[in-house]
């Protein structure tokens, strides 16, 4: 590998406020902000807006779309063609 062209790889915490869920994880993002971790280190912290615990597809808090309905209200407004 080339020497320094590679970005700073360094541990980071993702905290969602939304949520009240943070993790430990390394990335190239930076942050002024900083956290002290469970392990007593003090990391930089970026705050989030979706993470793994608010994301509705993965807490099961999505929509249900009624499909059935928008194909029958459809077929009342153009009517269904015959063949």
């Amino acid at each position: 590998m080339k020497p320094d062209i590679h970005p700073d790889y360094h541990p980071i915490v993702f905290r969602d406020r939304q949520a009240n869920f943070q993790f430990l994880t390394r990335s190239t993002m930076t942050s002024d902000q900083s956290i002290e971790w469970e392990d007593g280190n003090t990391y930089p912290v970026v705050d989030i807006e979706i993470s793994s615990a608010s994301h509705p597809f993965w807490t099961g808090r999505q929509r249900l779309i009624d499909t059935e309905g928008r194909v029958e209200k459809f077929y009342a407004r153009y009517g269904q063609r015959q063949n």
